[in-house]
């Protein structure tokens, strides 16, 4: 005699949401979680068919019969994924799977407990109505099975499969708007990180631009004042010139020759206007060592800090531009060390290697983190980031660089660098 059987109920389920056949992205919004629920299911339906195996054959199924069907059923379940892969829709595999299922149970009534992983792949692979309504079919062959087997049914019998299936269709239709909400963060994250790089895009064209705009303003102001100061006086000092060797009379041409001598010095005054507007102050009356030195002495002067220059051999005359990138770079990093330092020393070491010339500027003071300063925005960084990063700035656009080396409590060490070319007396 088959003994009726037992109503596969909640308590035979497992939260499990996913089936074989996936929905797309899910691994990827779920990750480790997701997988991990997949894994249980499948447990979940190979304990399952366990039990029906052996139940059936203790309940007088035949064993092969048995078998067979539910290696047919297992079977197609595992390879719902490849034949998803291959374009088999879910709804389709499902279908054919529950037919399989049907089948079993005509085998043996102990079959009914597979209901449950099927109520939980018609939640999960189909859509609300026909997942509902193929549910209630499963519930149906379910309910109508002890009545088929003794002619009778109870509450229980009823309640319990009907429970189950609410739940596992609970359970699978709310992992789909979980997994679907998922996918929607992950698009609008994704939208957030492409808006943000086409922002940093937009950001860095605007600073080239601005850039270059200042740039053709600075020759615009640069040729105006070439033009209406040294090119005009250039002009006046060549027609007094022509007018002095055409003149007969010595008086008059004495008289043209103070004129000559009167607009050479205006000339020589508006050139050295126009390349004061060009060069520091430091730098005017001599080498980058002299305005180090000068500008080193003034901040000891200025400073309670010990500010020391050594000169290395060999330092060459470098242009102008060059010249005020080391000199920029040196007065940022000394207002630096008068600011956050509260060092005692301060060396400043000139010195050139071989194609390369180094101006290092070093502290004992407290010194900063570099990663945690170079991790923040420039906006963020404070007056000496910000002027480090000008500074490095300023260098590459000459060919150069800029490093900085320091610890919490073990000073800061700046060093800029820049090339210089050997020249053809150096090479021979």
């Amino acid at each position: 005699m088959s003994r009726t059987p037992s109503a596969p109920g909640p308590a035979a389920g497992h939260p499990r949401l996913a089936g074989p056949v996936g929905v797309p992205g899910e691994d990827a919004v779920g990750g480790g979680t997701t997988r991990w629920l997949r894994l249980g299911q499948h447990a979940l339906l190979a304990v399952l068919a366990v039990v029906c195996l052996t139940r059936a054959v203790e309940a007088g199924a035949h064993p092969a019969a048995e078998l067979a069907g539910l290696a047919v059923f297992v079977g197609w379940y595992l390879v719902g994924i490849p034949l998803a892969r291959r374009g088999l829709s879910g709804a389709t595999w499902f279908i054919v799977l529950a037919l399989v299922w049907g089948g079993l149970v005509l085998v043996s009534p102990e079959n009914v407990w597979l209901a449950f992983p099927l109520w939980l792949l018609a939640g999960h692979l189909l859509r609300l109505v026909p997942g509902v309504a193929i549910s209630l079919v499963v519930l149906g062959v379910v309910v109508a099975e002890p009545v088929r087997q003794t002619g009778a049914t109870s509450f229980a019998a009823i309640i319990g499969p009907l429970i189950g299936m609410v739940v596992a269709l609970g359970i699978s239709r709310a992992q789909m708007a979980l997994v679907r909400d998922g996918i929607e963060r992950q698009r609008l994250i994704a939208s957030l990180y492409a808006a943000q790089e086409e922002t940093a895009a937009l950001t860095d064209e605007l600073a080239r631009v601005q850039r270059a705009e200042g740039a053709t303003s600075e020759r615009t102001r640069l040729s105006r004042d070439i033009h209406d100061g040294i090119a005009q006086g250039f002009s006046s000092i060549l027609l007094l010139a022509r007018a002095a060797l055409a003149e007969e009379d010595p008086e008059r041409a004495r008289e043209i020759l103070r004129h000559l001598e009167s607009g050479a010095v205006d000339g020589l005054e508006e050139s050295r206007r126009v390349v004061g507007a060009l060069a520091p102050a430091d730098l005017d009356e001599g080498s980058l060592t002299g305005a180090l030195r000068r500008v080193t002495d003034r901040f000891t002067e200025e400073s309670s800090v010990s500010a020391r220059l050594r000169v290395g051999r060999e330092v060459p005359q470098l242009p102008t531009t060059v010249e005020v990138a080391l000199l920029r770079c040196v007065q940022g990093a000394l207002a630096n060390v008068r600011t956050h330092a509260r060092a005692d020393t301060v060396l400043v070491g000139v010195e050139r290697s071989g194609e390369v010339l180094r101006v290092d500027v070093v502290d004992d003071g407290q010194g900063f983190d570099t990663e945690a300063w170079a991790s923040h925005s420039p906006d963020d960084a404070g007056e000496g980031g910000y002027g480090l990063r000008a500074t490095r700035a300023r260098l590459r656009e000459i060919g150069g660089g800029l490093s900085v080396e320091s610890s919490p409590g073990g000073g800061t060490a700046v060093s800029a660098w820049v090339p210089v070319p050997r020249t053809s007396e150096e090479e021979s």
